[in-house]
């Protein structure tokens, strides 16, 4: 894949990896802007099914 991408990118060496690492930077900023947030609320990180019982929980008063 990574050979083929750089088959296809114009100019020279120098131009390549400007190209490359530009086509980085928009690939993370595109996960980061559009796609991590809306996978966030469709991933269980948030399903807490630890219950503390009653006796064993803090008390208000902090004590």
């Amino acid at each position: 894949m990574y050979s083929w991408l750089w088959s296809k990118l114009p100019g020279p060496t120098a131009v390549r990896i400007l190209e490359s690492l530009g086509l980085f930077v928009a690939i993370v900023a595109l996960l980061f802007t559009v796609v991590f947030p809306w996978l966030e609320p469709r991933m269980p990180f948030n399903d807490v099914t630890v219950d503390t019982p009653a006796s064993a929980a803090p008390s208000p008063s902090g004590g």
